[in-house]
């Protein structure tokens, strides 16, 4: 396949049933031409495995190289540092397909372009981006996001894991959970407070060069669900990193990282869409085949009004990521939509699964069919970037200063 780049500056008109074009009113012809391109991907390349590396808890490299190849392990990076120089709207379409594939894969992709590059693409220097950007973008280095601990969950500023300046290096002490991308990780952009009387004023975050002495991984979690992914703790015992791998200034770690979550949210928002429309396609396929009395259960009534309750989901959380996108795009504040289209994706990406194991009966509870893998990668999308629980309460906070109140 070639580069991002080279597929959109074709972009030629497409064609095809509407099954394949989803979304198209609100894309433009390079959105369309970037959609079919990852659908095609995903259908070759990702979904073929995603059952093989679900059950052997196996890291898809050689897919990542892949997708570094195509552009899309930088796909929002600045071109001048290696990436594809794409838009919001772009990494969503993106994020959506290849999770519709493998979302485990897409966990990935996320977690690297959202939470690992995103922080240094908005706030790291030039000679950051040189050193900390441009050798990720392509697919050959991975990076991860350390902010949550085990004590702390939700509760982002209440950050225990602790930096000291002494002379010129930074020395970090504590433990960072359920990072994503740990074991296989390059760099790790880590948060640690440096003034604790500021509280979540006082935290600050940092580039972490992986392995560093002093740092270390915990075991690799064996998950409920994307379980292709490497998730584990970092443990960090008077790791001592450079004065100038600060990133962004002293104390504005809080900022950094709920600016951080604030982008991400909408990357989740395509993964869950993606499950959700993988469920979809499934059960149709399953239902279009299946007879019952004599004709196929697609013509019960009771199936088409699950699918119909699951296509509604889907599409009204595809359009409300298709709008936080948009307004992140057009630098207007997203923050409220993007907690929206998360939340609203999470959701339909649960009930699409629950649904499609039900319209499968027997079929759906085992693994050689792709629904239990679905519903079990569906519950974590309720998890991170902010729990469903912190979502409404980041919607709610924007609708009381909204009213003036």
């Amino acid at each position: 396949m070639l580069p991002l780049r080279q597929v959109l500056r074709a972009a030629p008109r497409l064609s095809g049933p509407a099954s394949t074009q989803r979304g198209l009113a609100t894309l433009s012809e390079e959105h369309r031409m970037l959609q079919k391109t990852c659908r095609d991907f995903a259908d070759s390349v990702l979904a073929p495995a995603a059952a093989r590396i679900d059950k052997a808890h196996e890291f898809p490299a050689a897919a990542v190289t892949q997708m570094g190849e195509l552009g899309l392990m930088g796909i929002d990076a600045p071109e001048e540092y290696g990436g594809a120089g794409l838009d919001t709207m772009s990494y969503a379409v993106a994020m959506e397909e290849l999770s519709r594939g493998c979302a485990a894969t897409g966990t990935i992709m996320s977690a690297h372009n959202s939470l690992y590059l995103g922080p240094l693409k908005y706030h790291a220097t030039p000679e950051q981006l040189k050193q900390w950007m441009q050798p990720f973008t392509d697919g050959k280095l991975v990076g991860c996001f350390g902010l949550s601990e085990p004590g702390n969950g939700s509760d982002a500023g209440a950050a225990s894991t602790t930096a000291t300046l002494k002379g010129d290096r930074w020395v970090l002490n504590g433990t960072k959970a359920w990072i994503t991308n740990s074991w296989e990780s390059s760099a790790a952009i880590v948060f640690a407070t440096t003034d604790k009387a500021k509280k979540h004023r006082g935290i600050s975050a940092f580039i972490v060069p992986m392995p560093t002495q002093g740092f270390s991984l915990g075991k690799k979690e064996d998950k409920l669900g994307i379980r292709a992914t490497s998730t584990a703790n970092l443990i960090f015992e008077d790791c001592e990193i450079p004065k100038e791998n600060l990133l962004g200034k002293e104390g504005d770690g809080f900022k950094i990282a709920m600016r951080t979550l604030d982008n991400g949210r909408i990357g989740i928002a395509g993964q869950g869409v993606g499950i959700a429309q993988a469920a979809i396609d499934c059960a149709i396929d399953y239902a279009s085949k299946r007879t019952a009395f004599g004709s196929p259960i697609l013509k019960m009534q009771t199936i088409q009004s699950k699918l119909a309750d699951m296509e509604l989901r889907t599409e009204s959380a595809r359009l409300l990521m298709y709008k936080a996108a948009m307004l992140k795009d057009e630098g207007k504040n997203f923050t409220k939509m993007a907690a929206m289209s998360k939340l609203a994706a999470s959701e339909a990406a649960t009930f699409c699964a629950h649904q499609c194991i039900q319209i499968l009966g027997g079929m759906g509870y085992v693994s050689d069919m792709p629904a239990e893998r679905l519903y079990r990668d569906a519950r974590i999308t309720e998890i991170y970037e902010g729990t469903s629980e912190i979502q409404k309460l980041v919607i709610t906070g924007n609708m009381i200063k909204e009213y003036g109140l």
